[in-house]
């Protein structure tokens, strides 16, 4: 009975990690924002204590930091950090693909053209939360058919991260060329190329890299009064795209 009811937390827990997570990524909770527990849990449809505990989650992947009498807040990382989650990505990826390249279908090469195309379309029409999950989608497919299940778990801790500062919350990124930026990753993956791939991805995220330079905050003082603004609306905000969470299965039905 005890050890059904600590299953039961875990996994709830869980599912709030990955609804709050969904939340981070597509703007909902921009970089800055604070995630007050009593408002996520009437979201969600739960008790505090899962939001608490995915909460914790969220700080241990360093996307959230949690700070005493103030409680939690979107991570707002320094330009170093950022800097560093390019490099980081760039190898990773450069990896990615020298294992993907050989395995590639046609069919796979048509998936990724369909993400570019959405990338290019949701540019065109302003719309960064699209852009951002085509951008996602698209490296994410290759991490998935490099075949790799650990290269795929350690590209998951970060790119979280880095898809909620670095395609989301830049202003004054070139939207456009953001997603043209990964043109050249396409073409060369598309003629079954692994270093010339490689020399496209370590392009990729070389270029973004120093837009990224040109334009994220040096300073938390920098970035002060964008956080000010960040807090979520009370009011009219764009509602989950999720029903709510579950409550945890009772013993008596047979489920863990």
């Amino acid at each position: 009975m005890a050890v059904e009811s600590t299953i039961s937390r875990a996994v709830l827990s869980d599912t709030v990690k990955d609804r709050l997570l969904e939340a981070i990524l597509d703007g909902r909770y921009p970089p800055g924002s604070r995630i007050v527990e009593s408002r996520a849990a009437r979201e969600f449809g739960t008790s505090q204590a899962p939001v608490r505990e995915a909460l914790r989650d969220l700080e241990a992947l360093g996307v959230v930091e949690i700070t005493p009498f103030r409680g939690a807040r979107v991570r707002r990382p320094s330009r170093d950090e950022l800097l560093e989650a390019y490099v980081v990505r760039s190898e990773l990826e450069a990896l990615v693909v020298r294992l993907a390249t050989p395995c590639l279908t046609d069919e796979d090469i048509e998936h990724l053209a369909g993400f570019l195309n959405e990338m290019h379309r949701a540019a065109d029409a302003g719309d960064l939360i699209g852009e951002a999950s085509a951008d996602a989608a698209f490296h994410g497919l290759i991490v998935d058919l490099s075949g790799n299940s650990t290269l795929k778990r350690v590209w998951g801790m970060l790119e979280p991260y880095s898809r909620t500062y670095i395609t989301i919350a830049v202003p004054g990124a070139d939207r456009s060329r953001i997603a043209g930026l990964h043109s050249p990753v396409l073409d060369a993956l598309r003629s079954r190329d692994g270093p010339r791939a490689e020399a496209a991805i370590r392009d990729h995220f070389s270029d973004a890299k120093m837009m990224m330079a040109s334009l994220w905050p040096e300073s938390a003082d920098d970035a002060s009064s964008a956080d000010n603004a960040a807090d979520p609306p009370t009011t009219g905000a764009r509602p989950a795209r999720t029903a709510p969470v579950p409550p945890p299965a009772r013993a008596s039905e047979g489920k863990p």
